[in-house]
């Protein structure tokens, strides 16, 4: 069903993507300014939603993208990745047929986890498209902890895990520079969301390595039981891309992860990332 919101001259449109997680919204030019009403409607939605989808845009610049982010916070810069020239907060997302990997291909993800305040949502907007594939998977992880027996919610609502970096990032972005600091930090395996006061699962193939205080072989099982637990279809969908669509998710309670069906065929965009805090 769709939700039809006036604000100020535009209609702005809210359609549920799946009934488990997402939303496509028109009516709104992120190209241009946007109003008070409209970020308020856009917050509302990416609370409900954790995914919303912006199609029918056209390319925003840069600079046009940090001013959009910035709408919903301050921005985070990526630990390892290169940067933009000029704009150290966009993170260029592009793969073609030179590419030896594809940024965020190899598993459900939330993004930088290794952080101590890990970004609350990742604005990311694709120009550049294969003809065919190239879709991102996103998976509700409310769904993911409500879908667990009690016993298991109680054993895990206590545990706490270690999020590393350098297993990942070293030799992936940075072949040479030892100087580079690599984050890492320890966070609850289930998290509050700051705003819907909903328990999430918080844990992912990139970035977790380890339940503390568990043996390493306990670790290894819960942590490959929550795994494939997280990455059950009944809490994903699978977007399928239009040129210039901008989508926004809440790293907070959801995972991600970018299909590279497509090679050599090429796929580029922008991204930002905008700063959260540390989860409890």
């Amino acid at each position: 069903m769709k939700n039809m919101i006036n604000s100020s001259n535009n209609k702005i449109t809210i359609k549920p993507y799946a009934p488990n997680i997402g939303a496509i919204i028109t009516g709104i030019d992120l190209s241009k300014e946007i109003t008070n009403s409209e970020q308020n409607i856009i917050k509302d939605a990416f609370h409900k939603y954790l995914v919303i989808f912006f199609q029918k845009q056209s390319e925003i610049s840069p600079v046009n993208h940090i001013k959009l982010g910035k709408y919903f916070g301050d921005l985070h810069i990526h630990p390892a990745a290169p940067k933009m020239k000029n704009y150290p907060e966009i993170f260029e997302i592009h793969t073609d047929k030179n590419s030896k990997i594809s940024n965020g291909a190899e598993d459900f993800h939330s993004d930088v986890s290794c952080e101590k305040e890990p970004p609350l949502g990742t604005m990311l907007q694709l120009h550049i498209l294969p003809e065919c594939g190239g879709d991102t998977m996103f998976a509700n992880m409310y769904m993911a902890y409500d879908a667990l027996s009690d016993p298991m919610k109680n054993f895990l609502n206590n545990l706490y895990a270690s999020h590393e970096s350098e297993h990942f990032y070293r030799g992936r972005y940075n072949k040479t520079n030892d100087n580079v600091k690599y984050p890492s930090s320890i966070h609850p395996v289930v998290r509050t969301h700051p705003v819907t006061k909903k328990k999430a699962l918080y844990i992912n193939r990139f970035f977790t390595t380890k339940i503390e205080g568990l043996s390493k072989d306990e670790s290894l099982i819960i942590l490959n039981y929550l795994f494939e637990h997280c990455e059950k279809t009944d809490f994903q969908i699978r977007y399928r891309w239009q040129q210039n669509d901008m989508a926004f998710w809440d790293n907070r309670c959801t995972l991600h992860k970018a299909i590279w069906d497509y090679f050599p065929n090429e796929r580029k965009g922008r991204r930002v990332t905008i700063k959260g805090d540390k989860p409890y």
